[in-house]
């Protein structure tokens, strides 16, 4: 039977605005927002991403335009990933590292027109590869670690060179942290930050990112079991992110995001470095399409979602919204 009175009323706190405020423990603000991009080639062209609404392929010049906007809206940061003509692609990829490339070009202008946005830069491989694949292959079509991780290093201190802030390896490559690092301090590019796709999982929630880069044609039926983590551990995260800590990484992602939350709290419990997240592209879709089928208040389900990678411990989050969210925490 229910006493006459209750000492302890947790509801009263949540009665009003203002105390709930006054003990809210998470809040999202544009600090924590990272914005991916696509980049391609030529002038004047816009590319709506079918599978991402509202998500586009810019050209440099469209891009600036963006770049000026995330300024304004105080996004601290771009996450740029090339489309890369498939007559640029190759069984070496070469282009990774080509100097007048893409991505050096992208970067450049960036830093030139914008110096207080930060840039990220993705250095993989699987944009430049005719097959698809983060690395470099044999005969067989196995990945191969070593010879790949040769051509990152070449691939970051492209990056470096031109200006990029942060590179960040999401090839799951062993030892590629530590070769990327030694090679930056040889170079003298010490403030080059180092973002480590510590623990990225073999996910089907990639689809529509392979479809946004035009890698997924040449990637086909093939899958990147080999190298990406198996989604069913959580101890293998540790392992890691231990290791890329150990081999030089300022800051290390979990990707995906929302799936794998668990996976975020355990790491920054156990190492308390800045930790990251990614809100992957098959998120991002069933969120908009949820969305666009008024299932969802779209709105009041991303901020939710962005206060759940708060939650477990991200200090921040590569979304597809970050502009959105920008515009409402300003409403």
């Amino acid at each position: 039977m229910l006493s006459q009175f209750l000492a302890i009323r947790p509801r009263r706190m949540r009665k009003d605005d203002f105390s709930r405020r006054l003990m809210r423990e998470n809040v999202v603000t544009v600090n924590d927002l990272i914005y991916p991009v696509f980049v391609l080639e030529g002038e004047g062209k816009v590319e709506e991403v079918k599978s991402m609404p509202g998500v586009q392929r810019q050209s440099l010049d469209q891009l600036l335009k963006t770049a000026k906007e995330c300024v304004k809206l105080g996004i601290p940061a771009l996450a740029l990933f090339p489309v890369v003509p498939q007559s640029d692609k190759s069984l070496d990829a070469k282009e990774a590292y080509n100097p007048e490339g893409l991505v050096p070009r992208t970067v450049r202008a960036l830093k030139k027109a914008y110096p207080e946005l930060g840039v990220i830069t993705d250095v993989a491989l699987d944009p430049y590869t005719t097959h698809g694949q983060d690395g470099l292959i044999d005969d067989s079509g196995y990945v191969l670690n070593d010879e790949t991780v040769a051509v990152l290093v070449k691939q970051a201190l492209c990056h470096a060179e031109a200006g990029a802030d942060v590179v960040a390896p999401s090839d799951m490559m062993d030892g590629r942290i530590g070769a990327i690092r030694d090679a930056l301090e040889d170079s003298r590019y010490i403030y080059t930050r180092i973002m480590a796709y510590s623990a990225k999982y073999a996910s089907a929630f990639y689809g529509p990112f392979r479809d946004a880069v035009g890698s997924a044609g040449n990637l086909g039926k093939s899958n990147k079991y080999n190298y990406q983590m198996d989604p069913a551990n959580s101890d293998e995260a540790l392992k890691e992110v231990a290791l890329d800590i150990e081999e030089g990484a300022d800051m290390v992602m979990v990707k995906p995001g929302m799936p794998y939350l668990d996976i975020v709290r355990r790491v920054k419990d156990e190492f308390g470095v800045p930790t990251y997240a990614y809100h992957v592209s098959g998120e991002y879709a069933m969120l908009k399409a949820a969305a666009q089928n008024g299932w969802l208040d779209e709105k009041a389900c991303v901020l939710e979602a962005m206060l759940g990678f708060k939650r477990a411990g991200a200090d921040g989050v590569l979304t597809y919204y970050a502009m959105d969210i920008a515009r409402w925490l300003k409403e």
